[in-house]
């Protein structure tokens, strides 16, 4: 009788927000565990390579092996990425940044692995979201992220007015966020259209030498000069 293979485990592994010292950003567990896989379930190979690079894997970045995970992979293809967990083998998930799963696409291979039996372990770091929401001052025990706004401008407009409707009648912050290149006219459209004493928390770069963080009402924040906030990720947060 053939023994059955015990299932690998899947780590959800969390990337820097920036190239910045992953002593500082990641514990050493974190960086233990990812440095001793061969396997890595990735969004894009050419960027993980450079953070697992950064990293220093013990085994040559150039011989691990990375399965893609996007937003363009199929569901039907999805199945196939939990072949090396199924044959006994570790496997890490990554995100871009921050933590996998979370506005991710690793949520699916996650609900998938749980269907198989397979363990699913988070690993501790940086969450853009969660690290905004600390620092706001806003209501942390409810909130809700809601992840991009609609791209048409008319929309978003009601869009916001519906989330500040919302966040006014539970006292709940609203988190959001935008493409970065369109980051400077969603800032606007926000300023234009809430109220004066709804307030406001725009969280830029976070983790990296040039983090802005500043918690205004809108009231406030049309009587100081506005941050660039172009081509740069960015956190909204709102409390009405």
């Amino acid at each position: 009788m053939t023994a059955s293979i015990k299932p690998g485990t899947l780590y959800f592994i969390p990337v820097t927000l920036g190239d910045d010292n992953l002593a500082r950003a990641l514990p050493p567990d974190v960086i233990r565990i990812a440095q001793n896989l061969e396997v890595f379930v990735v969004e894009n190979e050419k960027t993980a390579r450079h953070f697992l690079g950064l990293m220093k894997t013990h085994k040559p970045v150039r011989e691990l092996s990375l399965l893609t995970l996007n937003e363009h992979t199929e569901d039907k293809a999805i199945p196939a990425l939990l072949a090396p967990l199924l044959a006994g083998k570790d496997v890490g998930l990554m995100s871009e940044a921050g933590c996998p799963g979370i506005a991710d696409p690793g949520a699916k291979l996650a609900a998938l692995a749980h269907q198989k039996g397979i363990r699913v372990t988070p690993l501790v770091g940086p969450s853009s979201i969660l690290l905004s929401l600390m620092a706001s001052g806003f209501n942390g025990q409810r909130f809700t992220f809601l992840g991009y706004l609609p791209a048409d401008k008319a929309a978003s407009v009601q869009r916001l007015k519906e989330i500040e409707k919302v966040s006014q009648k539970f006292n709940e912050t609203q988190i959001f966020i935008e493409t970065p290149y369109r980051n400077q006219h969603l800032l606007a459209d926000i300023l234009a259209h809430a109220h004066p004493e709804t307030k406001l928390c725009v969280a830029c770069n976070i983790s990296l030498e040039d983090e802005l963080i500043i918690s205004r009402s809108i009231k406030a924040w049309g009587k100081q000069p506005l941050p660039d906030l172009h081509k740069k990720p960015t956190v909204f947060l709102l409390l009405a």
